[in-house]
């Protein structure tokens, strides 16, 4: 089995995050991965704290593992969500989308750990020193809001940079993707895309379907002329804003305002933003949640020891 610092301090069995994607990772998401060995994560992306409160709750009452939440610091309630999490006191707490330092401190005194999301050092070395009890470093290869490195060039830099653990992310979704990041100094691994394809989660068959349907090629980067990019599979809506973001960033944005609620609770091909990263071409069934990290991480664990990958 994986040895990892990481499981000893959280209490799971895989050194596997699920990421925390906004619209996707509900609790019932969450409690099949913690179930199954890894840490569960529910997004509470634009939730107040009632709605979050109510997540929380249920995925309680799904299972008796350690779990986390997601904190996107961009949400109107992202003051109200911290203040809750300081008294649900859920194990881990990760971040995105902002600074979290203002609200290190109050979770950790809570018990909870923290784990913000970075894509880049000098991030990597303010949150450390904030007093973060871990990273994850997403690559450009992620679904989602991504940075501009690479992952396999930027797990190594803030590897070398800070002095607490490291969760690799984006392009990860099989062993061979975990090996490589505990290769390059990795504590363990945060993955996305490859979930949505599991059958516990609940997104509309549509998103399935273009996951499963994806290549090598089928992701794009929109938004960067507005600062904020985004990787999401190629349809009529990427296109139509690669086309026009430098010329209208009004419109832009009204196009995206609602997008990935269309694509996983609607499955609107032309309208939704079907985010998921460089990876989905590497996905090709649907598979329960602990058959695929049981898989996975043997996968990984054979290659650690230095066997040949068979397909």
């Amino acid at each position: 089995m994986i040895r990892s610092p990481i499981t000893q301090q959280l209490g799971i069995k895989y050194p596997i995050f699920q990421g925390g994607m906004a619209w996707v990772a509900k609790a019932n998401l969450a409690a099949a991965v913690s179930n199954a060995g890894g840490l569960g994560i529910i997004a509470a992306m634009n939730m107040d704290q009632n709605q979050l409160k109510v997540e929380i709750e249920l995925a309680r009452s799904l299972t008796d593992k350690p779990f986390g939440v997601n904190v996107m610091l961009m949400s109107p309630y992202a003051k109200e969500v911290a203040e809750l999490l300081v008294k649900e006191r859920v194990a881990v707490i990760t971040t995105g989308a902002g600074n979290p330092q203002p609200y290190i401190e109050g979770w950790k005194q809570a018990g909870s750990k923290v784990f913000p999301v970075i894509a880049s050092v000098a991030l990597a070395k303010l949150l450390a020193r904030a007093g973060a009890d871990g990273l994850i470093a997403e690559g450009a290869e992620g679904g989602g809001h991504i940075g501009e490195t690479s992952t396999m060039a930027l797990i190594p830099q803030v590897v070398d940079a800070v002095d607490i653990p490291v969760i690799a992310a984006g392009g990860i979704a099989d062993g061979r993707g975990i090996a490589a990041a505990f290769m390059l100094g990795a504590s363990g691994v945060q993955m996305g895309t490859a979930f949505l394809l599991t059958k516990e989660c609940r997104v509309h068959p549509n998103y399935k379907e273009m996951v499963l349907g994806a290549s090598d090629i089928a992701t794009m980067v929109t938004g960067r002329s507005l600062g904020h990019p985004i990787r999401s599979l190629k349809n009529r809506l990427t296109r139509t804003i690669a086309q026009i973001e430098k010329s209208d960033p009004e419109l832009i944005e009204e196009m995206g305002r609602g997008a990935l609620r269309c694509a996983v609770l609607e499955g609107d091909k032309i309208k939704g933003c079907f985010m998921a990263g460089q990876i989905a071409g590497l996905l090709k069934t649907e598979v329960p949640v602990k058959e695929y990290l049981d898989r996975i991480t043997t996968q990984a664990d054979a290659l650690l020891r230095g066997e040949t990958w068979i397909k």
